[in-house]
C-alpha cells in the first residue's frame, strides 16, 4: 500500500454498515418490507468479502498456473449461473453454452489484458488476472442476461414467422436476424451508456479505488480506460457467442423452432 494510502480499521467499516440503518428504517418508515434483505445482503456481503479476501490474499502468495485456471473456472461457473438466474426465459442446455462463451470471452480477455496490457510477470499471475476477470463478469454478465432474455423471448413468441422464413429457404441466422440484432444491442448498451457517463457523471469503482488507495489520478484513469475497453470488447463477444448458440439450440439442423427447448422462467 502507497505510504499517502489511509487504511481503514475494522471500526471503520462497522461503522460506514451501520449506517444501513438508514435504508433500513426507510423501508419500515415507508412499508417496503426490504429491512430484511437489507439485513441479509449486509451480512452476506460481508461474509462473502471477507472470505474471498482471505482466498486471494492465499493465492496471490501463492502464484501457479493450475491455481489461477481453476480460481477462474469457479469465478465463470458463479458469473454463468448468476447471468441465467436474472434471465426471464431458459434454455435447454443453455448453461453449458453460457458458460463456455464466458470462458472463451471474458475468460481469454482477463488473460490477454494481463499478460499483454498490463505486463504481468508471470503472464498468468492471479494478482492480476483474476481481478480483471471479476470486473468483466460483473459488468458482462449484465449484458449477458439482457441479451438471452429479449432473444429467448423472441424465439418463443415469433417461433411462427420463423418458421416461415425457414421454409422460405433460410437460414437460422437468417431467419432470427432481428431479434438477434435485437437482443445484441440489447445487452451492449449498458456497457456504452457506462462510457458515455465515464468521468462526467461518475467516477468509475476501479478508478476510485486506486485514487483511494494512493495512485496517481492519471495512472487510474489509465486504467480505468483498460477495463472498459476490455469490458465492451468482451460484452460484445458474449453476447453474440451466446445469442449464435441459443439459435442453434432453439432451431434445429431440420429447420424447425424446438420450442419445448425454451421455458419462461416462474411458469
Amino acid at each position: 500500500m502507497p505510504d499517502d494510502a489511509l487504511a481503514l480499521s475494522l471500526f471503520d467499516v462497522a461503522g460506514a454498515g451501520a449506517l444501513v440503518l438508514i435504508a433500513g428504517l426507510v423501508s419500515l418508515g415507508l412499508k417496503l418490507k426490504l429491512e430484511g434483505s437489507l439485513a441479509l445482503g449486509v451480512l452476506r456481503a460481508t461474509v462473502q468479502l471477507l472470505a474471498v479476501g482471505y482466498a486471494l490474499t492465499w493465492i496471490f502468495d501463492h502464484p501457479a498456473l493450475w491455481l489461477t485456471a481453476l480460481a477462474m473456472v469457479v469465478m465463470i461457473l458463479a458469473a454463468t449461473r448468476a447471468a441465467l438466474a436474472r434471465a426471464g426465459w431458459s434454455l435447454e442446455g443453455g448453461f453449458i453454452g453460457a458458460f463456455g462463451t464466458l470462458v472463451l470471452t471474458a475468460g481469454l480477455t482477463a488473460l490477454v489484458g494481463s499478460a499483454v496490457f498490463v505486463g504481468a510477470d508471470p503472464w498468468y499471475h492471479p494478482r492480476y488476472a483474476l481481478p480483471l476477470l471479476g470486473m468483466l463478469l460483473g459488468n458482462g454478465l449484465t449484458g449477458l442476461s439482457l441479451c438471452l432474455d429479449s432473444l429467448l423471448g423472441a424465439l418463443a413468441e415469433d417461433a411462427e414467422l420463423i418458421e416461415v422464413e425457414l421454409a422460405l429457404g433460410a437460414s437460422r441466422g437468417e431467419a432470427a436476424r432481428e431479434p438477434i440484432q435485437r437482443a445484441v444491442r440489447r445487452g451492449i448498451i449498458p456497457i456504452v451508456n457506462a462510457m458515455m457517463v465515464a468521468g462526467i457523471v461518475s467516477l468509475p469503482g476501479m478508478m476510485t479505488g486506486q485514487i483511494l488507495a494512493g495512485a496517481e489520478p492519471i495512472e487510474a484513469v489509465k486504467y480505468q480506460l483498460l477495463i472498459l475497453f476490455l469490458i465492451a470488447a468482451s460484452t460484445s463477444l458474449a453476447c453474440l457467442g451466446v445469442a449464435s448458440f441459443a439459435v442453434g439450440r432453439a432451431i434445429d439442423a431440420d429447420a424447425c423452432v424446438r420450442p419445448n427447448r425454451l421455458r419462461r422462467r416462474g411458469s
